[in-house]
This record gives structure tokens, sequence and C-alpha cells, in this order.
């Protein structure tokens, strides 16, 4: 098993749906698999050659998970930054090791497209019977509320919603998806 304190950056395809769940605590959990092509340069023919895929199940915590889960979608190029996990399981009828990542950051990666980032909505301090936004809010224009911006407020009813969930991904019956290189 490996230690909790490697780190790992990766970049890839989302492999699956990202899917999210709740804990019993009411904690945000995204997870989704994330392909990781690997292509080899074969001198001889002058040519890359496709090298298998690397699988990664990703698992995604509290904010960061309602962003990703938001955000992501099946076949997205992106970036992701966690702690490494890897752990050998067994049933009664196959065994096998798996590779995790709890990621601490995720974004798309620009070099295969554009993306726009919209700010998330922080909760205002309440100060007396004033409201005031906090410091993380100081990039707001003068005259939008905490948690907006020009581009309107990012939870407003206008706002694309999130994928529908899919059931969980348990790895049995059928082949990986291939990722779209």
């Amino acid at each position: 098993m490996s230690d909790m304190g490697d780190m790992i950056t990766v970049t890839g395809n989302v492999g699956t749906t990202p899917e999210l769940k709740r804990t019993n605590a009411g904690v945000a959990v995204t997870t989704f698999r994330l392909a990781r092509g690997l292509r080899r340069f074969d001198r001889d023919a002058a040519a890359w050659s496709d090298a298998g895929t690397s699988w990664y199940t990703v698992s995604v915590f509290r904010d960061l998970a309602d962003h990703a889960f938001t955000s992501l979608h099946k076949g997205d190029r992106v970036i992701v930054t966690g702690r490494l996990r890897v752990r050998d399981w067994e049933t009664s009828s196959a065994k096998g090791t798996a590779v995790e990542i709890d990621a601490e950051a995720i974004g798309h990666d620009l070099r295969w497209g554009t993306t726009t980032f919209v700010k998330a909505a922080r909760p205002t301090a309440h100060v007396g019977s004033r409201t005031s936004a906090g410091p993380e809010d100081a990039w707001a224009a003068p005259g939008l509320d905490a948690g907006e911006h020009e581009l309107g407020a990012p939870h407003s009813a206008e706002a694309p919603q999130p994928p529908a969930l899919l059931e969980e991904h348990t790895g049995e019956g059928g082949a990986e998806p291939e990722p779209p290189f």
C-alpha cells in the first residue's frame, strides 16, 4: 500500500460520468475514473503508437467535490493533483490492485480547449445589522453583491444543472471506455 503522503499529478481524460454522493455527515464526495493514455515514439517507423492506458479512480471531497461534479464531464481533458493510494483487493472470484487519487486540485487541461471560470459564492459575514463581504470576495466589481460578478450570480436559476447521476461504477462487466485522444 502506498503512503498517504505520496503526491501525484496526472493529465488524462475523465473516463466515466462523475458521480456525486454525500456521507452521513453531509460531506460531498465526487468520484470518477481518469484514463491516462500512454504513447511511445517508434524510431524505426518514425511514428507514435499507443502503449496502453493507465486507469485511476479519483475521489474529490467537500466544496471541490461539488465544483468538480458541476464542471467535469466524461471525455474532458483534465489535470489532477492529489495523494496517491495503491491498494490490493480480493474477492472470491478475482483479485487486483486499485490505484486511487484523493484529489486536492483539478482543472481543465487548456492545451486541448478553453474553459470559463466562475468564482463560487461565499457566505457573507454579518456584522451588527450590516452585511459585508469577506476578503475572499474583494474581486467582485463595485455595486455587486459578494459571489456575483459581471456574468451574473454563479448559482442563478439560469445556471446549467449538473448531469444526472449514473449507477456507481464497479469495474465489473465490460471493457473500460477508451479515452478520446
